[in-house]
């Protein structure tokens, strides 16, 4: 883990000694990023290094496609293969109405699996109407580790609960599970005064054909799990468990852009309660806090900023089945603890916490950034006396950003990341 500390420290030297390159303009007014003035730098997108310079640049549109091959590698999905990007349009006059995006992914991996999801930030005209949707259908598998922070913890479990790899390695500790999931949350809020919304939600998570390949019942002795120790603590079947619930929900967005902001503050409040009467296979609440902010750094860099996000998951009430409950990766965009797999830490309640420092790269245009983080995960499990911020699991790792699309602010990003927990994915 020392190394990778010592390769951030010399990128954010990097960068910082970048960024004061850009701020620093000489007697003749120019800058020292490509010698051009001031006002000839302007934001740049990959697709100007295609263009004849003689040839001016195509007025902005209105609606934005974005399709790209998605190929990758990680430990989560393996080999993925398929295709993925955004739709980005405006409902109204740009100069009162903020872009809506939908990010997609349609893909599937050399782990059998198949990944699709839509998720979306819509703004009706003059922004009065927000609606925040997250459609997913996946077959799936994730190891899991247990209820905690502090897991995998074989201490102080209760009697006749083994852990694989127990004294040994302890990401042998992991706990695969494969299963179906269909997940359909649809929010609309209606404008109240600038910047604030108010509205109701839907909330659908359907799990089915659930295998929790490391449990061994016919054995002696038996091989119990997290999943199943929890389950049969509760009453919840193991095979299939469905959630329908409705909410409300409170936001604050100021940001000048939803997928890509240079700055502004959004909040959320979103307090839901799964109904079994619409379905649920258990009645529970569940509240959500969010709380994003930007700090600029340069007033002639805009890229050049400092990025906060906090937001807390609560299980208020009842107790949800075990893969619904708060873990990290479960925010819309999945983007919540880089440097470790969807799903490694969960329990009855989730806080998290992440810097990003972003700065620009390329010369003058800004085409190519950076961005270096630090993020931080806690999570509870009651069953075993283990409080949130009891234990706390950090993350480092940093990234570039390649401007696909100026107007949409639309980003190619490749992240890097680790953490010194079992399951991280450095």
């Amino acid at each position: 883990m020392r190394y990778k500390y010592h390769v951030l420290i010399l990128i954010f030297i990097s960068g910082f000694i970048t960024t004061l390159n850009g701020q620093n303009l000489n007697k003749e007014g120019s800058d020292s990023l490509g010698g051009k003035n001031e006002k000839e730098c302007v934001q740049g997108a990959i697709g100007d290094l295609f263009r004849k310079k003689e040839k001016a640049p195509k007025p902005p549109k209105k609606i934005l496609a974005l399709v790209l091959p998605n190929i990758s590698s990680n430990p989560s999905n393996g080999f993925l293969l398929g295709v993925g990007g955004t739709f980005g349009w405006y409902m109204g006059p740009k100069e009162n109405t903020l872009v809506s995006s939908a990010p997609f992914t349609v893909a599937v991996t050399s782990k059998n699996q198949i990944i699709t999801f839509v998720k979306s930030n819509v703004f009706t005209k003059e922004n009065k109407f927000f609606l925040q949707g997250d459609w997913r259908f996946y077959i799936y598998s994730q190891p899991t580790y247990g209820l905690g922070t502090n897991a995998p913890d074989t201490i102080g479990l209760p009697g006749g609960f083994h852990w694989e790899g127990e004294g040994g390695d302890l990401d042998s500790a992991s706990f695969p599970m494969k299963y179906n999931q269909v997940k359909i949350h649809e929010i609309v809020s209606r404008k109240i005064f600038p910047n604030f919304y108010a509205g109701v939600g839907y909330h659908f998570d359907y799990f089915y054909s659930i295998r929790d390949e490391k449990l061994k019942l016919d054995t002696t002795p038996q091989l119990l799990t997290p999943h199943y120790y929890y389950s049969e603590k509760y009453g919840i079947n193991q095979s299939e468990y469905m959630l329908s619930g409705l909410s409300a929900n409170l936001v604050y967005d100021s940001r000048d852009n939803q997928a890509n902001p240079y700055k502004g503050i959004y909040a959320n409040i979103n307090y839901r309660y799964n109904f079994k009467f619409l379905g649920s296979t258990t009645e529970a609440s569940e509240l959500w806090m969010e709380f994003r902010t930007y700090w600029g750094l340069s007033k002639k860099r805009a890229r050049n900023l400092v990025g906060i996000w906090l937001f807390g998951d609560f299980n208020l009430t009842g107790h949800l089945p075990y893969m619904t409950l708060p873990n990290l990766g479960g925010d819309q965009r999945a983007r919540s603890g880089r440097g470790y797999t969807n799903g490694r830490f969960r329990g009855k309640d989730l806080v998290y916490g992440e810097v990003e420092w972003r700065f620009p790269i390329w010369p003058c245009t800004n085409l190519i950034g950076g961005v270096i983080f630090v993020n931080a995960t806690t999570t509870n499990n009651p069953d075993r006396n283990v409080n949130l911020f009891q234990y706390i699991e950090p993350a480092v790792g940093f990234g570039v950003r390649i401007m696909v699309n100026k107007y949409f602010r639309t980003n190619i990003n490749l992240d890097l990341g680790g953490g010194q927990a079992p399951g991280s994915i450095d």
